[in-house]
């Protein structure tokens, strides 16, 4: 698990509101000292107290009320945002995201990779000033570590001599990094292919993508969604030396929350269904492909195929974990799910497991069992309607719910979360149940990334109460069932119809 529990702008938000808050009510409180002080009035002195109170509660108040409209307004897309219209010849960047810099070149945009650049030329004989701007095209741009791993771009525009085209593209760039924490699946997701969706996706494919720290890897794994969003193969800015040329370029992606797409900033309105749609397009080819092959397999093994009888039971995935955060008792919950009346599959995903591979089994999956964790971001193959089980080790509550619990719900999953006690952590049996790594998480949290990484995220796995958890798999397999029954009873009533 790599990552950084970084609570958005939050923290920072309340700072700067705890900050105004002191500083107002100390001049407040003065300011009354100073009233009594001249007054010998018992009935100034009542109404110097009242006033007092009155006006802390209006000094204060801002404490419960304003912080919550003050982080809502970055959601709130903008009439007229930075770049929102770009005329022909010029360069705009909007700096104005906590996530990522975007900037737009508009006109005769050439690459130069020598110089890690992209040149826009203006006219001959243009008085424009020349400008140049600075980007590092990731989309964790709050993160001052991870963003100086990233290489730096440099846009310029040129007056006077023009470097030749090697190949002329008539459509856009669109140019971004593969770099940061590229290797870790929800960051491929949530960092890279969602923003790109989000950046590129109203193109209908006609866009070419120049990528920076380009990795032969990735292209392969995520190749059945670029084919989606492109049809045109990738740039390897680095290592491809040629001036390639466009009539425009976006540099960097844009990207709205965790897994997360708002429709309210799309051009074209599109959601997270929407792009779950892509998912379905990129995939399901290899799907029929990979059944294809095992049905030929099969038939090839015996002379005579066996009648298969189909299992109408819902199929349960449970995404298991190697390493920490692992179910110890992984059999007895696999037991407990076929107990209730699930078909259990257990899906170990690897670095170099084929993506369509988990896709084909989890989209064919009415509920999904998993801990917290990357492999989490697999809910995305899910459909909407299904059951996503989220088991929440200790001191993972805020990450759980920010990172998959709340875009699940997005997605329309029906999201149920099973927080772990105490004594179903191995945290439990190494430190005791008084200590605070058990009782106390939240200030254990409070000491850091580190501590956080080291204590529940590498250190920890969990040991589930079947009885306990068996409330979960009981509802979620009467939801299924009753959704099911709906589906059948619409179906039939379709049929006589007709």
């Amino acid at each position: 698990m790599v990552h950084h529990y970084h609570r958005a702008a939050q923290p920072h938000q309340h700072k700067v509101v705890d900050h105004h808050l002191s500083t107002t009510c100390s001049d407040c409180l003065g300011a009354a000292s100073a009233k009594r002080s001249i007054s010998k009035h018992t009935l100034l002195l009542r109404f110097i107290a009242i006033f007092s109170i009155i006006s802390s509660a209006l000094v204060f108040a801002p404490r419960f009320f304003s912080v919550d409209s003050f982080e809502a307004n970055p959601r709130t897309p903008s009439m007229h945002p930075p770049c929102s219209s770009i005329s022909n010849h010029s360069l705009c960047c909007d700096r104005t995201a906590f996530r990522s810099d975007v900037c737009f070149m508009r006109g005769d945009v050439r690459t130069h990779s020598s110089s890690n650049s992209l040149l826009l030329h203006l006219p001959r004989n243009s008085t424009t000033e020349e400008q140049e701007e600075i980007i590092r095209p990731y989309t964790r741009k709050w993160e001052a570590n991870t963003m100086a791993t990233i290489d730096e771009l440099h846009l310029k525009t040129i007056n006077g001599s023009v470097q030749a085209c090697d190949v002329v593209h008539d459509l856009p760039a669109v140019v971004f990094s593969t770099g940061g924490y590229t290797g870790n699946v929800y960051h491929e997701f949530n960092d890279g292919i969602l923003p790109l969706y989000i950046t590129a996706g109203h193109f209908n494919k006609q866009v070419v993508f120049v990528i920076l720290e380009y990795h032969d890897w990735w292209i392969m794994k995520y190749g059945d969604i670029l084919s989606q969003l492109s049809d045109h193969p990738p740039i390897d800015f680095t290592n491809d030396r040629r001036t390639h040329c466009f009539p425009e370029a976006i540099v960097g992606l844009k990207i709205h929350d965790e897994l997360t797409i708002d429709p309210a900033k799309m051009e074209n309105n599109h959601t997270i269904r929407d792009f779950r749609n892509l998912l379905d397009d990129s995939y399901k080819p290899r799907v029929r492909y990979i059944e294809r092959e095992e049905e030929e397999e099969g038939s090839r093994s015996r002379s005579k195929p066996a009648p298969t009888k189909r299992d109408r039971r819902p199929k349960m995935v449970i995404v298991a974990r190697n390493g920490s955060r692992m179910i110890e008792n992984e059999e007895e919950v696999v037991k407990a799910a076929e107990e209730v009346g699930f078909a259990v599959q257990v899906l170990r995903p690897e670095r170099t497991t084929e993506l369509a591979k988990i896709y084909r089994a989890l989209n064919s999956s009415d509920a999904m069992i998993g801990v917290h964790g990357a492999a989490m971001t697999h809910l995305l193959f899910m459909r909407p309607g299904k059951v996503f089980i989220q088991v929440v080790p200790l001191g993972t509550d805020w990450a759980a719910e920010s990172y998959y619990g709340s875009p699940a719900k997005r997605m329309g999953l029906k999201y149920m979360e099973y927080k772990i006690e105490g004594k179903e952590s191995s945290l439990w049996r190494e430190y005791g149940k008084e200590d605070a790594v058990v009782r106390d998480p939240e200030s254990v949290n409070a000491r850091g990334w580190e501590v956080t990484k080291k204590v529940y995220l590498d250190g920890q796995n969990v040991r589930v109460d079947c009885d306990r958890f068996r409330k979960y798999l009981v509802r979620a397999y009467g939801t299924l069932v009753k959704k099911m029954k709906m589906k059948k009873m619409k179906n039939g009533r379709k049929l006589g119809v007709n």
